[in-house]
Formats: C-alpha cells, structure tokens, sequence
C-alpha cells in the first residue's frame, strides 16, 4: 500500500507552557500562523513477521523520534514494515515547524492506509511532539489552519484555537544555527519568561485579534523573554523598516511581511531567505 500527504509548516510568535496530566490537554496558548511551505510524505506500508518503521528526511536515513511515535501509535500492534520518506520545504530548528509537519504528513498517510480517523492522525501527532519535548501547539494550530491563536491548549476539541483572518505573502529568514526546542522547554529560568510574558500577550491578542496585532505582541516577547539573540533584533529592526518583523519560535530566524522585494533584498544579506504564504487548507492527503 502507498500513500502521500502534505502539511504546512508553521511559525509561532509568541506563547505560554500548558502541562497537564492529559496530553490532549497539553500544549500552549499562543499565537502563529501556518504556511504554505511544509512536509510532503510518501509512504509504503506492506505486511512484515515484524513491526518496523523506517524514516528519510529529504533522502537520507533519520531517527525521526516523533513521526516514528506517531506512525507506531497509529498501527498499533500491527505488523508492518513502513518505509516514510519525507521531504521538507524548510530547515528544521528553526522555527517553522518541520518536526510536527513531517510527523503529522506522515500520520494522514498511515491513517489513510489503516482505516483510522483525521482525528486520530491528529492526535498521534500531538502526543508524540508533547512526549519528545519537540513542540507544544504546532499540531493544535495546523488542525485549524490560517493565522491562529491558541486560546485554550490542547488539541482541539479539548483545546480552542481562534483564527484571525489574513492571508499575507510571509518572508523567512534563517540566521544562524539550529536551535533546539527541547532545550529551552526544559530551562526552568526560560519557562518563567516565556510563561510571564505569553501569558499576557495572548490575553491582549483574544482582544484584539489582528495581524498588526500579532507581530507587535511577537516582538515585545521575543524581546521580554531574551529568546531573541542580537543577531535575531538586528534582522527584526532591519526588516521593520520595511513591514512587520519577528523571531520565529524557536529558532535562528525571523518571519516579516510588508514589502516583499524590499524584505527578501535587505534579508538576503542577513541570512537565508524564503517566500511563502499562509495557508488556510491545512494537512491534506495528496
């Protein structure tokens, strides 16, 4: 059996930590938009003596904690051998959500194959991101789609995501390194700022739900937590002469709209630069 999928990337701009005892429940407030650069998935599911599942990622042999949790949650005690070779628009760690698009790409695939639900695709990728440390609300946002706020965490129905209309031409921009989530979801003294200040600026942006909004409240965050490197606020101010600009959660990069070709000139010598827009379709099998 085959199958393909595609899910968007997604970029948060600022948020809150939500741990609860359930998983489904777990997740973050916060504040984002999804893209049309993503995850595309092809799989190949046969009958095996064994149960095993094997992960490229753009051609080469990965690990893949989180899609491999995924897939297994979703076959259960079946046995197959599942080949998935995933390919990614963006890089990875650097806040685009490449970790929950290539999971949950992955899962629609599956779940296509073994009669299970779109919610369950879903949900087996939310509980693998929560288990690894390597997302909070990418999967919630990506079951809504467009520009989103979190309200409530959790998947949804359990969690709540608004959306905010707008469909803006989004610039990228990676600067540097990779920046590894788990590592900073697990720093006590970052959880604390990230907790002060997201919970706040998602109380203001319910209020007011705007796009103007949402990068203004990003920038303070990036800013109040000191997630944003200097490098990060040197790009942020650089591309807010010319629109809106803010650190991506969490990664060396920067997304901004405005001016596109005046964005993607003076970004282009600052980083790696990619265009995309936001995307209101969400995962869909291919």
């Amino acid at each position: 059996m085959r199958a393909s999928a595609f899910c968007p990337g997604h970029i948060t701009g600022f948020f809150e930590i939500c741990e609860r005892k359930d998983l489904l429940s777990t997740g973050s407030r916060g504040a984002g938009l999804c893209l049309t650069l993503g995850a595309t998935s092809r799989v190949v599911m046969r009958d095996s003596s064994r149960q095993s599942v094997k992960v490229k990622i753009d051609g080469k042999e990965s690990r893949a904690e989180v899609t491999k949790t995924a897939v297994r949650r979703l076959i259960g005690a079946k046995k197959f051998a599942i080949e998935v070779d995933t390919r990614l628009d963006l890089p990875q760690s650097q806040g685009f959500g490449m970790s929950a698009a290539g999971a949950l790409s992955a899962s629609i695939a599956v779940a296509d194959m073994v009669g299970a639900g779109r919610q369950e695709a879903f949900e087996a990728a939310h509980i693998a991101e929560i288990e690894h440390r390597c997302g909070l609300g990418d999967i919630s946002a990506l079951h809504r789609g467009g520009i989103t706020i979190r309200e409530r965490p959790g998947l949804p129905p359990k969690g709540k995501v608004l959306r905010i209309e707008g469909e803006p031409e989004v610039i990228l921009c990676v600067l540097g390194g990779r920046l590894l989530t788990r590592t900073v979801l697990t720093n006590p003294t970052k959880r604390r700022a990230i907790n002060a200040s997201g919970s706040r600026k998602v109380d203001q942006i319910i209020r007011k739900p705007s796009v103007e909004e949402l990068f203004r409240l990003s920038s303070e965050f990036a800013i109040e937590t000191g997630l944003a490197s200097k490098q990060t606020l040197e790009a942020m101010n650089a591309a807010s002469k010319l629109g809106m600009a803010s650190m991506s959660m969490l990664g060396n990069s920067i997304f901004a709209v405005g001016d596109t070709n005046g964005l993607r000139r003076v970004l282009s010598d600052l980083g790696d630069v990619w265009t995309c827009k936001v995307d209101k379709r969400g995962p869909r099998e291919l």
